[in-house]
């Protein structure tokens, strides 16, 4: 990561990262929960060890090995990585706290998807095969993650938050994936780790680690914290979405 000047970070409590490589194992951490938390591991662990040394109103910004946000040149050359990603803040974010991903839109799901992981839904409510309007968030996560999870993960939330985030759940057809985000406010940072650690740690009570596997449930906070994280930071801060660039390593 040198080459496109990024800082990498190495998640979980496997040691076989290189000596430049950030890590979520070390101080205060969650990193053996990282099969279940995903990146959130490492949020917890700068949230914890490292927030307070950060620059304030200095963007900091989260990708993936397959996702960066895109500097906006239209590009192929997948072997010219440093030249498809952004540098420096674009001028376009001058007035804002928060990039959010561009939104993907559900409607688009395919009944293809909608027949073959959900059955029990379909026979609940038919007309979720042809009424697009009902393929919203909440919708979307019982599809992929199992129907009723995100209710009891609901009812863990304080009731303002509860009401409003089910709300949102329920009247957006569009999501922000991938759990990407660019923050330039330390303040906003901070509050967002708090609300969404809290929330996580009481899902654990009724979620827990051993019942967990698969695409469905295997990294199930991460999945929670993905439909929480465009609602919060909408609700809290000032933000404008931003396209991300996929990087196919394998090619490479």
């Amino acid at each position: 990561m040198d080459e496109i000047g990024y800082q990498p970070v190495g998640l979980g409590e496997d040691n076989n990262f290189p000596n430049n490589w950030l890590r979520d194992n070390t101080e205060n951490n969650i990193s053996k929960k990282n099969k279940y938390y995903d990146m959130y591991t490492f949020h917890y662990w700068l949230w914890k060890n490292k927030l307070e040394s950060l620059e304030d109103n200095k963007w900091i910004c989260f990708s993936t090995y397959r996702r960066f946000w895109s500097n906006l040149e239209k590009t192929d050359n997948q072997n010219n990585l440093k030249n498809c990603i952004i540098q420096t803040q674009p001028k376009e974010w001058e007035n804002y706290d928060t990039i959010l991903t561009e939104p993907t839109d559900l409607k688009k799901i395919k009944i293809s998807k909608i027949i073959k992981k959900g059955k029990k839904m379909i026979l609940k409510n038919p007309s979720i095969l042809f009424n697009k309007n009902k393929r919203n968030i909440k919708f979307h996560f019982d599809l992929m993650h199992y129907s009723g999870n995100l209710d009891k993960a609901l009812d863990l939330m304080d009731t303002k938050e509860k009401n409003e985030f089910t709300e949102y759940l329920n009247r957006n057809t569009e999501i922000n994936f991938w759990n990407l985000f660019c923050c330039n406010s330390k303040d906003l940072l901070n509050n967002w780790y708090e609300s969404v650690f809290t929330w996580l740690f009481r899902c654990e009570k009724i979620f827990g680690f051993e019942e967990l596997k698969g695409y469905e449930t295997g990294r199930i906070y991460a999945y929670l914290a993905e439909r929480y994280l465009p609602y919060w930071f909408k609700k809290y801060g000032n933000t404008r979405t931003w396209p991300t660039y996929f990087y196919d390593h394998q090619k490479k």
